[in-house]
């Protein structure tokens, strides 16, 4: 579908848009950055040029607690509106709190059950209770074939995920990778708060994340060398004392990759966990929320022999600003 981008406010205004091919919808709580550009190109390819692409922007009151900072939140309408049409969206719907809860405070919500209450739902009680609600109720107005969400609010994608299953929504949930400034910040509109000062600190999340990925990929490294060509302590011995110290640490290394137990969930934690403690020592220091690798399927701590699809997750405070960031990982795959 192509033309002028049009703005709705209002249920009956949605209703009455025509319908063409596949709709795809991007839901977000406005400020729209490069991460949110992303998933509306994303959701303009999906859809095809015959498609349709809705971006609803609404700051929702459920999914923000007592001390959180709701009205703090940006309201940038008018560039999110130039955003979303240069990225390809054909309407944008912005309603009131009003119009998305005619009765106040909706009374019946979605609970998102215990994988709600783990990580974020343990710092933010209720928050994605709040989340589940509103994009129910979203997928219902806007009737779409794709929702498309990012990865960088992992706890959130698999919550969705869980609910359109569970609750038999008829629409496909897709994932889109995280997008990262040049420095490897994730892109979130709360990182305008952080101070010159603050930036620095806040780094140490990707840093750690990257940690944890590359001491994993060490590790499988390792253990495939090890595979194809054991080494045995005495190999390493013998070098030690013809004075191959390099070669004989090497090989010792090897040697223990091939007879030791997995453990690698430890040591990718063990990994990223080093980074965030130095930028504790900072200051403005970072202050540790939670660093947990987890079973996607339930966000649950995976076990020292865990085998398969991971997430490393980290949440810290700079300053004021909060800040979340993840990243996939694999394991018992070789390097």
């Amino acid at each position: 579908m192509t033309g002028p981008l049009q703005l709705l406010h209002t249920a009956e205004e949605l209703h009455k848009l025509p319908r063409t091919g596949r709709r795809a919808v991007v839901m977000t709580m406005g400020a729209l950055h490069e991460g949110h550009a992303t998933l509306v190109r994303t959701a303009r390819e999906q859809a095809g040029p015959e498609g349709q692409v809705v971006v609803t922007v609404f700051v929702n009151p459920l999914q923000f607690g007592a001390n959180e900072d709701l009205d703090r939140y940006p309201r940038t309408l008018d560039s999110d509106l130039a955003i979303a049409e240069a990225a390809g969206a054909d309407a944008v719907f912005a309603p009131s709190v009003d119009e998305v809860y005619p009765g106040g405070d909706p009374q019946v919500r979605i609970t998102a059950g215990p994988m709600g209450e783990r990580l974020e739902g343990a710092t933010r009680p209720g928050h994605f209770d709040g989340m589940l609600t509103v994009v129910a109720k979203l997928l219902h107005l806007t009737r779409p074939d794709l929702a498309l969400f990012g990865q960088k609010d992992a706890q959130q994608l698999a919550l969705i995920r869980r609910m359109v299953t569970d609750l038999n929504f008829p629409v496909e949930v897709a994932g889109v990778p995280t997008v990262r400034e040049d420095d490897g910040l994730a892109l979130s509109s709360r990182n305008r708060y952080l101070s010159a000062a603050e930036r620095p600190v806040a780094l140490a999340l990707s840093r750690a994340l990257f940690a944890g990925r590359d001491r994993l990929a060490a590790q499988a490294a390792l253990r495939a060398r090890a595979e194809a060509a054991p080494a045995s302590d005495e190999r390493a011995t013998a070098l030690a004392r013809l004075g191959e110290i390099r070669a004989s640490a090497d090989a010792h290394a090897v040697s223990a990759a091939a007879t030791a137990g997995s453990g690698l969930p430890d040591a990718v934690r063990a990994a990223a966990r080093h980074v965030l403690e130095e930028a504790g020592r900072h200051e403005p220091p970072l202050v540790l929320d939670y660093l947990a690798l987890v079973d996607p399927k339930d966000f649950t701590d995976v076990g020292p022999d865990f085998t398969g699809q991971a997430v490393l997750a980290v949440a810290a405070k700079v300053g004021t600003t909060r800040l979340i960031d993840n990243i996939p990982l694999e394991f018992g795959v070789h390097a």
